[in-house]
């Protein structure tokens, strides 16, 4: 059986990468953000997984509006980070798993969960930014096998947050009924707040974003109780993304530690935030 080693809640801020390839990570605008970032990275290296489940949105790059599925679940050999008008990543293609990601697929179906399959797609800064946030610059080869699962947090109308944590339940259901001995991590991905458009646009909300960053370990039964529309309120528009969070957050015990967690805004109009969670049981 697969072994949980925890889970992992970040922002996947697409400028957090430009940062990075600009050489401006330790600047006084973003160093605060990348030191809090020290602790989980060297969660990781201790932990040392082979297998990083993530959670994200895509953002009209791979899906466009006329064609999005709600879910859909990665099937490929490999994945490689789409060019976002930047130039290509500098870093490597994503290794798939893609027994693991066919074995998760059945078992959402059997969970009465339909994803799209994807078996050749690529990825942009939604998986591109938290990877890089938490392994660092690859070198060669990333040091962990990936399998994306995309939720859908563009077009409305958008999943349920209740419908999420129920995903994230039947993703535990796959980890503990896969028969490898692989050392798996989690990464729900999205928010903090932010708004990009509309009237509201520039909006960050920091007391509900630190809120949430306890509520999530804490209390992710009222999390996913909430509506949509709340998330939108509380958050902005974007800031919706964060009922990926709760995928994650079903993948792991009722009860749970947090290790590490940080929070800074605003990285380009949002409240940035991470967290890494291990079972209490």
């Amino acid at each position: 059986m697969a072994t949980l080693l925890g889970g992992l809640g970040t922002s996947h801020v697409p400028s957090i990468g430009m940062a990075i390839d600009r050489g401006v990570a330790g600047t006084p605008d973003w160093k605060a953000l990348f030191d809090g970032y020290e602790p989980a990275k060297a969660w990781v290296r201790e932990q040392r997984p082979d297998l990083a489940i993530v959670i994200f949105n895509d953002h009209g790059n791979s899906f466009f509006l006329d064609k999005v599925p709600t879910f859909a679940v990665g099937c490929a050999e490999a994945y490689a980070p789409i060019d976002e008008g930047f130039g290509k990543p500098p870093f490597p293609d994503f290794e798939g798993h893609r027994d693991f990601s066919w074995h998760l697929v059945d078992t959402l179906v059997e969970s009465r969960f339909d994803p799209m399959i994807c078996q050749e797609i690529e990825v942009d800064h939604g998986i591109q930014v938290p990877m890089r946030l938490f392994f660092g610059e690859p070198g060669a080869r990333w040091p962990v096998r990936v399998v994306p699962i995309f939720v859908n947090c563009i077009q409305y109308p958008i999943p349920l947050p209740s419908r999420c944590h129920e995903l994230g339940r039947a993703l535990r259901a796959a980890i503990d009924t896969w028969p490898g001995d692989e050392r798996v991590v989690v990464i729900g991905t999205g928010g903090l707040s932010h708004q990009l458009q509309g009237t509201r646009a520039g909006f960050v909300n920091p007391a509900a974003d630190r809120q949430f960053l306890v509520d999530i370990a804490e209390r992710p039964d009222m999390l996913a109780a909430r509506s949509r529309e709340t998330y939108v309120e509380m958050f902005g528009s974007e800031g919706a993304e964060l009922i990926m969070w709760l995928v994650m957050r079903g993948a792991m015990n009722e009860r749970v530690v947090t290790r590490h967690s940080h929070y800074f805004v605003p990285a380009s109009m949002t409240g940035a935030g991470m967290i890494v969670l291990e079972n209490a049981d």
